[in-house]
């Protein structure tokens, strides 16, 4: 197959006492992501498309939560696995589309270091890559300022075609 797509989904609860980390970038808060690893819900919905692009299931299975291993363990190093994946694969980032979803934060200041942030992960130019925030409008979970939810899609293409 010449491309493959694959989409991700995450949300983290915020809770005091952690750092907020999106796109393997630090984002001054009050609150972090809760999580096994540093809770990167950016990266872990990028690291989700490009694993379902390669039919290679989801973050869950290749990650899980109670492997010690990975407890606090950078969100990038994990997108670097799959990335790794993608290599043996024969593929390469053609590009991504994501979207974080929080009420705060406000995010729309760090939108341009996130968006280097997931292109450095990809391996991939910075023109390939779109990072979109928005909020739910005070509706549900999100809306209250409980989480942060992000999704993602990644079109991979076989390389030299």
């Amino acid at each position: 197959m010449r491309i493959r797509v694959g989409q991700g989904f995450d949300v983290h609860a915020l809770v005091p006492g952690r750092r907020l980390v999106l796109g393997g970038v630090d984002v001054p808060s009050e609150r972090g992501l809760a999580g096994h690893s540093d809770g990167d819900a950016l990266l872990h919905a990028v690291t989700d498309a490009v694993l379902g692009a390669l039919g290679e299931g989801d973050l869950g299975r290749h990650f899980p939560s109670d492997d010690p291993s990975l407890e606090g363990i950078a969100s990038g190093e994990l997108l670097g696995r799959a990335m790794a994946l993608a290599d043996q694969a024969g593929y390469r980032v053609g590009n991504c589309d994501a979207t974080v979803i929080a009420q705060q934060p406000r995010l729309a200041p760090h939108q341009a270091a996130m968006r280097k942030g997931v292109a450095e992960g990809l391996r991939a130019p910075e023109d390939r890559v779109n990072v979109k925030v928005t909020s739910t409008d005070r509706l549900g979970a999100i809306g209250r300022g409980e989480g942060i939810a992000a999704i993602a899609v990644v079109l991979l293409e076989r390389n030299g075609e």
